[in-house]
């Protein structure tokens, strides 16, 4: 597809989300598996079903909503993604990436990305929240294939700082405050949707992953290309194939985050107010 669709296509669904609403978002979130409880408080929310919005994916995972929410938190202007989107449901990294593209052109300039991941390093536990220091790119996709338009961001963006240092050091000092522990490490995506083996895992931890998912690099990536600061954490909802003498489960994701989603909310919240 050309850059001029591309073009024409954020156009079409900025204007759709913009007529309904009055607010100008500045910060934008991605909540991954189990994660959109803090939709639930969002002042004057104004809700939008992803299969309403002209060319946006529809989510097909279970702990995914499938939503667009924009109101107030903490006195910031926030467009939500209560749920996203994966290559292993059948779509391109571009596709995947589309919303952040729009988030950008509804006037987004902070990205908090959230996802469940599976834990690598082994001095991790289940139930541990992750500060995403880093990233690889493991799927063999990057959003970026193909003709570029200079309007929408460098032919060759810098991924030296994928992930902001001073919103990762403000984050730090909240959790500390909160005195919850933050861990620090480096998150590897993967393409899904099986889970990894014993030996795939062995390799990962070589690499030096600390985490690893199905998710979030490809909106990264894209976020970094229109030069939307990011910031990401990762809910450690299992440890990785291997590590423990147990079979793995998407029912364990949502269990964990179920029971860590508080905490996970009262750090977001601490957050929000110093982006």
């Amino acid at each position: 597809m050309s850059e001029a669709d591309l073009l024409s296509r954020i156009d079409e669904a900025q204007s759709y989300i913009a007529n309904k609403i009055t607010l100008k978002p500045e910060l934008g979130l991605i909540l991954g598996s189990g994660l959109g409880i803090l939709a639930e408080l969002i002042e004057d929310a104004i809700v939008i079903p992803y299969a309403n919005i002209p060319h946006f994916p529809v989510s097909t995972v279970f702990g995914h909503a499938g939503e667009l929410v924009i109101g107030r938190v903490k006195g910031k202007t926030v467009v939500m993604m209560k749920g996203r989107f994966h290559i292993y449901e059948g779509y391109s990294a571009e596709a995947v990436s589309f919303p952040v593209r729009v988030m950008k052109a509804l006037g987004v300039h902070t990205l908090i990305v959230t996802n469940a991941a599976g834990g690598v390093n082994t001095s991790y536990e289940v139930g541990d929240l992750m500060l995403i220091r880093d990233h690889i790119n493991f799927t063999s996709r990057n959003p970026l294939i193909g003709s570029n338009e200079d309007q929408l961001g460098a032919r060759f963006p810098d991924l030296s700082e994928a992930y902001n240092r001073k919103l990762r050091k403000a984050a730090i000092d909240v959790a500390s405050q909160q005195q919850i522990t933050l861990r620090e490490g480096v998150y590897i995506g993967l393409l899904g949707p099986s889970y990894e083996t014993p030996a795939e895992i062995r390799m990962l931890r070589m690499l030096g992953a600390d985490a690893v998912g199905m998710s979030t690099v490809s909106e990264v990536i894209v976020a970094r290309h229109a030069g939307i600061e990011v910031l990401g954490f990762s809910c450690i909802s299992n440890m990785a194939s291997g590590i423990l003498d147990q079979p793995l489960s998407h029912e364990e994701v949502m269990e964990t985050t179920e029971r860590v989603k508080q905490k996970f909310l009262h750090l977001l919240l601490g957050i929000i107010p110093l982006i």
